[in-house]
């Protein structure tokens, strides 16, 4: 018997800590991590010992006689990468000790409350002597955890469960509702912190760049997950949903999501944490086909493996890709005949050739709508007056080149794709913070190896970042980490070596500049009073919890806690 790595994976990488034969990969010390879709346990070395079970965050690893009919290809999944991967080739480097280093007193700011914001708070507050003090504008700790899961992973946001240990610790406090730039600035953070570390990830979105853009019924699916995950500035937005046909633009995981929740029965949404307004809005929805669109072909397709699976496991989603737009470039197709390609990309392929073999059928039973996987499309124009009518593609080779790099160019063949309703997913992209460093074209804090570096390259002393402002929107949640626990290295290499001061304001200081500034600040604790309430409320109608959306309704969960304890 082994045991096996399912889709919910989130590469939180805890598993291999606990693993006595060291049989799951890749670990945060190989080079694979940081691109790899999920974590693999290898079978002919597992023990059976079920160690990884129990420590694994969102519940995603099985026994193989435990699998269903569904999860079988991860079996096959998590033996065929050790094929590319043997054993005898990994190279590790020992953790630093950091034994002997007195860091009594030290005060680090994590600006954010996200995933990256969790696990760098995490690595920091197991440091004897290390002060922690986290900064987030919402009223709301997580970060995408919770506005950007789809609400029908409920698995993905068990992670939250460690989180919330975390942010008990004495060591570590949480200051909700304050905003950076605004409330406090850069500069107040320098002067009463040793240290400043931004994980304020990605709160923009790239844009298509094409004529139509703007029209009503055009929208970024980064701010539509936000809506239909109750974001509180988002919360206010309208969709129009009243067309049959609905176009998304990019192929990654998100895309997918954003398909699914669209397409999913109401009945399996009222079971989730779904803002109200958003399950009230999809309940009238007209949509029955979703066309998810990418530039490149399948081998290059941005979604998972994994999350692919998992559409194509769905009893109600009829899955389709046109024969034709099933091509491999000639470099991933002799990669894979040679067996020296990825075990991802292979994958992918032999999906996208699995859904291309389909019969495809009418949509008449209301139980089953239409997702239709297309590639290599390159949106040209969005058409209409006022409000989208169809979007218009043109046909795009792909080349991969010898440093592995990949670029499309477009040919004269054209299609249009008649719709109401066109969401953007073609990636998020930071948002700069005033007095900090920023580089607008890749959207991100420049940085080198988490110190964040000035327009001449140099290093910022006291400044860090981690997560997506500092590496871009990649990976998934456990991505974030490896990426936090390299740039806490960073900040504690800095300390020992004294090449940071210590910061010109105490705790006191501290205290008494939110007392003043940010009077309504929310903590720990305030915050355990609003997760009770929604959970308790979700509770009444069979659901995991009911999200409040509105500042006002946040802060009187506090108050009304407050109220009936005491």
């Amino acid at each position: 018997m082994t045991f096996v790595i399912l889709q919910q994976c989130c590469n939180d990488a805890s598993c291999t800590d606990v693993c006595p034969v060291d049989c799951i990969h890749p670990t945060p010390d190989e080079p694979e991590f940081m691109t790899s879709d999920m974590l693999h346990i290898e079978p002919d070395v597992c023990i059976d010992c079920g160690a990884c079970v129990d420590e694994c965050p969102v519940d995603a690893i099985r026994a193989d006689h435990e699998l269903d009919a569904t999860q079988g290809r991860y079996l096959d999944l998590n033996a065929d990468w050790f094929e590319l991967h043997p054993s005898g080739a990994r190279v590790y480097d020992e953790p630093r000790n950091w034994a002997g280093v007195d860091f009594s007193g030290r005060r680090v700011a994590v600006v954010g409350t996200g995933p990256a914001a969790f696990y760098a708070a995490t690595e920091l507050a197991g440091i004897r002597g290390i002060e922690v003090e986290m900064y987030d504008r919402l009223l709301t700790p997580y970060g995408l955890v919770r506005s950007g899961v789809a609400p029908d992973h409920p698995g993905t946001k068990a992670v939250t469960d460690l989180f919330r240990s975390v942010a008990g610790r004495k060591s570590v406090r949480l200051h909700l509702g304050v905003e950076i730039g605004s409330d406090l600035t850069h500069d107040d953070l320098i002067a009463h912190h040793d240290a400043v570390l931004y994980a304020t990830g990605a709160a923009d979105d790239r844009t298509l760049g094409i004529a139509g853009e703007e029209l009503s019924g055009s929208h970024s699916a980064r701010e539509f997950v936000a809506w239909y995950n109750g974001h509180p500035e988002y919360a206010d937005r309208t969709y129009d949903l009243s067309s049959p046909r609905a176009v998304v633009v990019g192929n990654g995981n998100v895309a997918l999501d954003v398909a699914r929740i669209l397409l999913a029965p109401i009945t399996e949404l009222e079971k989730t944490d779904i803002a109200d307004h958003a399950l009230e809005a999809l309940r009238s929805s007209a949509v029955r086909e979703v066309v998810v669109v990418g530039r490149r072909g399948p081998s290059h397709a941005a979604y998972t493996g994994p999350e692919l699976l998992e559409i194509m496991a769905s009893p109600w989603i009829d899955l389709h890709t046109p024969e034709n737009d099933v091509t491999t470039d000639e470099a991933t197709r002799t990669a894979i005949d040679a067996g020296s390609a990825e075990a991802t990309t292979v994958m992918k392929v032999a999906l996208a050739q699995e859904i291309a073999a389909r019969p495809t059928s009418d949509p008449v039973d209301e139980a089953k709508k239409r997702l239709i996987l297309r590639f290599g499309l390159s949106p040209a124009e969005i058409l209409g007056d006022e409000s989208v009518s169809a979007i218009r593609f043109v046909r795009a080779t792909s080349t991969v080149h010898d440093d592995g790099t990949v670029t499309t160019e477009p040919t004269s063949e054209e299609e249009t794709i008649d719709t109401g309703l066109v969401l953007r997913s073609v990636g998020y992209r930071g948002r700069a913070v005033e007095s900090v460093p920023f580089d607008h074209t890749r959207g991100i804090i420049p940085n080198r190896d988490g110190r964040v570096i000035d327009d001449d390259g140099s290093t910022v002393p006291g400044v860090y970042v981690t997560g997506w402002i500092k590496r871009g929107p990649s990976g998934v949640i456990g991505t974030n980490r490896k990426c936090a626990a390299d740039t806490v290295a960073a900040i504690l290499e800095d300390i020992a070596a004294e090449s940071i001061p210590r910061a010109p304001h105490g705790r006191v200081e501290l205290d008494a500049m939110l007392a003043e500034k940010c009077p309504d600040a929310l903590d720990f604790s305030d915050w355990s009073r609003i997760d009770e309430a929604e959970r308790n409320a979700g509770a009444e109608h069979g659901r995991p919890r009911i999200k409040y959306v509105g500042v006002d309704d946040f802060r009187s969960a506090v108050v009304r806690d407050r109220t009936d304890r005491y």
